[in-house]
């Protein structure tokens, strides 16, 4: 028995929790859709949405000489891991020229 979309739309509260969940944030469609990409499927999401090299090219650019608490708190990073990533880029630098 196929069951349609139609059927389902006021459904929510039948739906298992993750699935409930999802729904309320994002709406019974799109839930489904993504019931039928991972049904079945274990999936771990990593806690950063963006790549590690994205945002630390996007923080070497956005350095300006005295904003690494800035970019910390921006980029949810210690103020140690910022000079990690300005150090490593500078080393990175100079090894080009050598």
């Amino acid at each position: 028995m196929k069951i349609l979309l139609a059927d389902l739309e006021n459904e929510v509260n039948g739906l298992n929790d993750i699935y409930r969940e999802i729904a309320e944030k994002i709406g019974i469609e799109h839930t489904i859709t993504i019931y039928k990409m991972f049904h079945g499927t274990q999936i771990s999401f990593p806690s950063r949405l963006f790549s590690t090299k994205y945002t630390h090219k996007a923080i070497i650019n956005e350095y300006n000489g005295k904003n690494v608490l800035q970019l910390a708190q921006k980029y949810d990073y210690s103020e140690r891991s910022i000079w990690r990533i300005l150090k490593s880029a500078n080393n990175s630098e100079e090894d080009t020229y050598v």
